[in-house]
């Protein structure tokens, strides 16, 4: 379908979608978030697509959620729609992975949806931040959550309660991004490491998202029991036997989904 905050491109087994509100750095509305939930649950469903990447401008990732929509909402209104709910929802079910490309602002929603992705590369320009508490507000897309999970208490304060923006090297310093590239190979290099996934089989990659994100929902006795039945279990995949014939005949893998 055709849509009008982001845009849409499929190419070599990639979904590249691009928040595309310009003029309001990609600030994060009601008419984004719909379309960009419909764009990742389509990819999700397209066989052609194995690895999805979100981006935004060499501006702005996105820089927050769209105040101007929300300003007037009373707590009824944001309660009974939930706000930011339904869309969460929608990402927590995406199997396939989804790897950010950060160049410029990410911040309060921006910087959420970027940690909602499953890795981010940064761009040496990203600046990361929570700065909800400007506004009198607190995080609304799980970033009181998601932040202390990846940088610890301490920082995760810090930046909550000052607003205090994060560089792409203190981020990666950090560990809330996988690592930093110039801004002008930002791209090149995200389309390569999502070209290097849409190779695997998809299989063991929906296993490995799988195995990782429980890590953060479970005790470690359970997340490794977890991990280990999932490792036998590939074992009754042609994927699994393929991989580790095609390494012993030091020849590439072709895999095969089954």
């Amino acid at each position: 379908m055709a849509f009008k905050s982001i845009v849409v491109e499929i190419d070599d087994h990639v979904a590249l979608i691009r928040l595309n509100r310009p003029d309001a750095l990609n600030a994060l509305n009601a008419a984004l978030l719909t379309e960009l939930g419909q764009a990742l649950t389509e990819a999700e469903a397209n066989e052609k697509v194995r690895c999805i990447v979100l981006t935004g401008s060499e501006k702005a990732f996105a820089a927050g959620a769209d105040i101007k929509e929300m300003a007037e909402k009373t707590f009824v209104d944001v309660f009974s729609e939930d706000l930011f709910g339904p869309f969460n929802d929608t990402m927590l079910r995406i199997r396939k992975p989804i790897v950010a490309a950060v160049a410029g602002y990410a911040l309060g929603g921006g910087c959420e949806l970027a940690m909602m992705c499953d890795f981010i590369i940064a761009a040496d320009t990203a600046k990361f931040g929570q700065p909800e508490i400007n506004l009198g507000a607190v995080a609304g897309l799980g970033g009181t959550q998601r932040l202390t999970r990846f940088v610890g208490k301490s920082k995760s304060m810090e930046m909550h309660l000052t607003g205090r923006f994060m560089t792409a090297e203190e981020a990666e310093r950090s560990g809330l991004v996988s690592r930093v590239v110039p801004a002008k190979k930002l791209m090149e290099e995200t389309m390569a490491a999502a070209q290097k996934i849409a190779a695997k089989s998809a299989l063991t990659v929906m296993a490995v998202k799988e195995a990782v994100n429980r890590s953060y929902e479970t005790t470690l006795a359970e997340g490794l029991l977890h991990e280990r039945r999932l490792f036998h279990a590939l074992f009754a995949t042609e994927d699994r036997r393929e991989g580790m014939q095609a390494f012993l005949d030091k020849r590439e893998a072709q895999f095969r989904d089954r």
